[in-house]
């Protein structure tokens, strides 16, 4: 089944672009695979211009951080980390924020839209970890978790987000050196990458001889764009993925399938070959 994809591949220094796709095998829900219930992602005008909104998403969120952080990789993570340890792939450029490549090993990873990890104030730029957060919210809100969990039970969705409804008694908490909004650490819809990181991307694009896409649909520009740039380039663009993607006209070769079963088939050839 993957034949083609290892003929497009093989012998060729890879940048790959990794998308939720990637980490549904770890429990991570995506937002637009063929399986996937209708989602509407917060966005930045959402989160900053309504203090309703604001507590509703942090009170979703704290219960679903602690999904995504207990979320462990899977083999298509650990078969990418083995590839940059054999030399074949020199980055990745992930639109996930899981952390999950990280976790798996690999070293050169750019984290387009940030990682659920971290939060960071609007005023004045402070940052403090999500357990550190974790704690503050906890404090406000003894017991919340626990009692919202065995209320309703708690479906994850994408973002390190769950699915509950009762939030109208949670309390936020602030920045503690000046007062202003916290936000995670995270490029929500309607904000803008920031531009060192995309130029870090374009980079690693340009030392590439192939581009490989796996588990994205590349709906959104921030992951489209680096398969155009490939394009413009000439080098062999290899996109794995459930359903169609944007970028499939760009392609030198599209592959209906799972992530983990094409990189794991990616990962054995390369390492037949070396040894």
């Amino acid at each position: 089944m993957f034949d083609r994809l290892l003929d497009v591949l093989s012998g060729r220094r890879l940048c790959v672009v990794t998308g939720a796709g990637l980490s549904t095998d770890s429990g991570i829900p995506d937002y637009r695979g063929p399986d996937s219930p209708p989602r509407n992602p917060m966005t930045f005008q959402q989160f900053i211009g309504d203090p309703d909104f604001r507590r509703h998403y942090w009170a979703r969120n704290h219960l679903g951080w602690r999904h995504m952080d207990a979320a462990r990789p899977n083999a298509g993570h650990r078969a990418l980390a083995g590839l940059e340890r054999a030399g074949v792939v020199h980055a990745v450029i992930t639109q996930n924020v899981d952390l999950l490549h990280t976790k798996a090993g690999s070293r050169r990873v750019i984290d387009l839209h940030g990682t659920y990890a971290q939060v960071r104030c609007l005023t004045c730029g402070a940052a403090i970890s999500r357990a550190t957060l974790a704690e503050r919210l906890e404090h406000a809100n003894p017991g919340f978790a626990e009692t919202v969990a065995a209320a309703q039970g708690v479906e994850i969705a994408p973002d390190a987000d769950a699915v509950i409804t009762s939030t109208e008694h949670f309390r936020m908490v602030d920045c503690e050196s000046c007062g202003g909004l916290l936000k995670p650490d995270i490029v929500y819809f309607g904000e803008s990458v920031p531009k060192p990181r995309v130029a870090a991307a374009y980079e690693v694009v340009d030392e590439a001889e192939a581009l490989l896409v796996a588990g994205s649909s590349l709906t959104v520009m921030s992951g489209l764009r680096f398969v155009r740039h490939a394009a413009k380039r000439r080098i062999p663009i290899v996109i794995v993925n459930r359903g169609s993607t944007r970028g499939d006209e760009f392609a030198t070769l599209t592959l209906e399938a799972g992530c983990s079963e094409a990189l794991l088939a990616l990962f054995d050839a390369s390492t037949a070959i070396s040894a």
